[in-house]
């Protein structure tokens, strides 16, 4: 009979469960086992020994941050295209975009999953929808075991190119039942569906302007018959509504319903411009937004209605966005981000409404990316979920002055997580990433962005 693991964390300053209540527990621990939560509470309550104890004075724990919108990729082109909007900033990378390899896919991926691992993020999903160049899906999956945090992929997809009225150039498309017999390979070997999986596989459709109305429709189908989501972007742009307006003659939001995409398996990346009509859609059916504020504010997008969301029920995560229009893959600044953005549109109103606060920004990012990427076994630290934390510092200069450290986390910083957990493991210790050597990897990464670019 193999024996069990045993991990235990105390004397936390201040330990956030993301619980039902809310609750904050000051002198907090956990005991897990085997990666999975059985006690919470102050440490006098808890027992002193594990297999592995860890001293967690002078440190805010919280539960692992979630990311339900990215592009990895894009960590190779930063700080490109600076002063455009989403379809001529499309334009302007596609072709450096198209000189991708498998090479460029791998080192892209663990660079991106390091960045978000050390701002506390345990769970990431990221949206690639081209495979340019040999490149595959399994490229991002085997370099993703790299950094060890729980990674939901996309098997993206663009069919419709430049000459049949899309954005994309045209050698960039699929066809779209080579597209559908490849989503059913890769779910079938990849996608784990049991609790606690470290990989999952989503369906992804890139957006309205880059595949045809029918491959909507059959992704919806063929992922409701495989047990997976469904995600795409939506409703980011201006641009996007006329676009929609012209070829199908309606809005985005009511073009998804017209494909078989509102349900509690669909989230849409921005979901910025949305009719009141479009949010109580949404809440009825319980389809989520991958939240994307400073991708919002870069692109010039606009500002998604987080207030409205949060209050009539639309299940909300937080996502990062590409490097190429963040530019950087850190969840906390999301966070931080996504309070300034909905104060400031409650500004723009004339609101009086109550301010989207420090704790619901947090909740957010680890709650409610768990419930937008479908995961009940993750998002809060409580018994019976999985042992996904993150802890940071309170001695450091960025929390100078701060009598409330978790408000602080969202408010000040910027942060690296001291110590990142996930499913019991360590996967950052002492502000450093464990069993990864970052330097040469970057220097890799350097190289071919050079590459790419030049």
């Amino acid at each position: 009979m193999l024996s069990s693991r045993t991990l235990l964390l105390r004397n936390a300053d201040r330990l956030v469960t993301m619980d039902d209540d809310g609750a904050e527990i000051e002198g907090g621990a956990l005991l897990a086992r085997d990666g999975w939560i059985e006690q919470v509470g102050p440490t006098c309550d808890l027992p002193d020994t594990a297999d592995e104890v860890i001293d967690c004075g002078g440190l805010v724990v919280i539960p692992g941050l979630v990311n339900t919108h990215h592009h990895f990729f894009q960590t190779l082109t930063r700080a490109m295209a600076q002063d455009a909007e989403l379809f001529d900033w499309l334009v302007e990378l596609y072709p450096v975009w198209s000189n991708l390899t498998p090479e460029h896919v791998r080192v892209s991926t663990v660079t991106a999953l390091s960045e978000l691992a050390l701002s506390g993020c345990t769970t990431a999903f990221d949206h690639h929808y081209f495979w340019p160049n040999g490149s595959k899906f399994e490229d991002q999956v085997q370099a993703g075991r790299k950094v060890g945090i729980r990674f939901h992929v996309s098997r993206g997809s663009m069919s419709v190119g430049r000459s049949q009225g899309g954005l994309p150039p045209d050698e960039w498309v699929e066809d779209e039942d080579a597209i559908l017999a490849d989503c059913t390979r890769v779910v079938s070997r990849y996608h784990d569906p049991s609790p606690g999986a470290m990989v999952q596989v989503v369906i992804s459709p890139c957006s309205p302007f880059t595949v045809s109305p029918d491959l909507m429709r059959q992704s919806a189908a063929l992922a409701r018959s495989l047990g997976v989501r469904l995600h795409t972007h939506l409703a980011e742009t201006l641009d996007e509504e006329d676009y929609c307006q012209e070829l199908f003659g309606m809005r985005p939001m009511q073009y998804a319903e017209t494909v078989d995409w509102m349900g509690p398996d669909v989230w849409f990346a921005h979901a910025v411009h949305v009719s009141e009509r479009d949010i109580a859609v949404m809440a009825a059916t319980k389809t989520g937004v991958g939240h994307c504020p400073t991708s919002n504010m870069r692109l010039a997008s606009g500002a998604a209605p987080l207030m409205r969301y949060l209050e009539t029920g639309v299940p909300v995560g937080l996502g990062v966005d590409g490097s190429a229009s963040n530019d950087s893959s850190h969840m906390l600044a999301e966070a931080r981000q996504a309070l300034l953005a909905a104060r400031l549109a409650r500004a723009l109103e004339g609101s009086k409404a109550p301010m989207l606060t420090a704790r619901q920004a947090l909740r957010v990012a680890t709650r409610g990316g768990a419930e937008v990427l479908g995961r009940t076994d993750i998002g809060s630290i409580e018994a019976g979920k999985a042992a996904d934390i993150a802890c940071f510092r309170t001695d450091g200069l960025p929390m100078a002055g701060a009598y409330d450290p978790v408000a602080a986390l969202v408010l000040s910083g910027p942060y690296r997580a001291n110590r990142l957990i996930v499913h019991g493991r360590n996967v950052v210790v002492d502000g450093q990433l464990v069993g990864l050597d970052l330097e040469p990897h970057l220097e890799d990464h350097r190289r071919l962005s050079r590459l790419l670019v030049s």
